[in-house]
């Protein structure tokens, strides 16, 4: 059995929100890559995840999401081993006493397939790698998450699926006329289809648009298949602050969005870019207030 639909066996379950900008809130210099941290500032890397368990998230992160060889290749596979292994454990610790549970986040690459920057072998070897580490850490489940080219993420999903965890696989949508294909051109239909053959666990969308596209997204991925659903939007879109982009959105209005994102399909649901605790404190009260309607 899929050990995502036990964990469902009581309704949609609500996840965590954004890492990097809340790391960078404690220190972390900009381009710095943040999974670095779970080897030297552990503390503040479990400070992020608790304050996630303490805001209601059923669901926690790890803080791996470019912890593979291809994205540090200035470290051995030893030492990319031990940045997972850590970040697995740095999670566990946070959940701790809870319901939570813990899913390992692995992101793309950043390396294009299609022009040669990386080999098919290439992307096997390293999601292989990562996916062994999480799953030796303790992590309850595997996220491949960000994917914009189905091709990388089936190599990903393949090379995952030998740590013997399930895995979800999560895509941006945000290119096209109407925003509901991937960089690469995939629709949700051919994402889901393809994901399910391909025996993920769940399939998804995260980061790309505001809460307010991702509707539309989610019925299509839960029309095409019969996988759960793994829906994180964005904070809304940024704007341009005093040279920065920012996230404007409140959290109340962001969590307005999860009536609408629970019809259409959504089991798991949380946030990506611009997100805080806040916005999850949010997601808990108004499924709430949708329990109790």
């Amino acid at each position: 059995m899929n050990r995502l639909l036990e964990w469902l066996h009581r309704g949609p379950l609500i996840t965590d929100g954004a890492w990097g900008t809340e790391l960078q809130r404690r220190g972390l210099a900009p381009g710095q890559n943040p999974d670095l941290w779970n080897l030297t500032r552990p503390e503040l890397v479990e400070e992020v995840a608790r304050t996630y368990v303490e805001a209601g998230s059923r669901i926690i992160l790890t803080n791996t999401f470019r912890a593979n060889p291809i994205s540090l290749p200035d470290h051995s596979p030893e030492q990319v081993d031990a940045i997972n292994r850590a970040g697995v454990e740095i999670s566990r610790r946070a959940v701790e006493g809870t319901h939570a549970r813990v899913i390992a986040s692995m992101g793309p690459s950043g390396k294009m397939l299609v022009t040669g920057e990386v080999t098919p072998e290439q992307i096997t070897a390293a999601y292989a790698l990562q996916a062994r580490a999480c799953a030796e850490g303790g992590a309850g489940a595997l996220l491949l998450e960000t994917f914009s080219d189905l091709e990388e993420a089936s190599l990903a999903l393949a090379a995952a699926r030998t740590a013997g965890l399930p895995v979800i696989v999560s895509f941006v949508f945000d290119s096209g006329k109407n925003k509901d294909r991937t960089m690469m051109g995939a629709t949700p239909e051919q994402v889901a289809r393809r994901m399910q053959d391909e025996s993920a666990a769940a399939v998804g969308a995260n980061c790309g648009l505001g809460p307010d596209g991702f509707p539309p997204i989610s019925t299509r991925l839960r029309d095409a298949c019969e996988l759960p659903i793994w829906i994180k939007p964005n904070a809304g879109l940024p704007e341009i602050i005093g040279g920065e982009a920012r996230y404007t959105l409140p959290p109340a209005e962001f969590a307005a969005h999860l009536p609408a994102l629970l019809d259409a399909g959504a089991c798991f649901i949380g946030g990506c870019c611009g997100t805080n605790p806040d916005f999850i404190r949010a997601l808990v009260e108004e499924m709430r207030r949708c329990a109790a309607s």
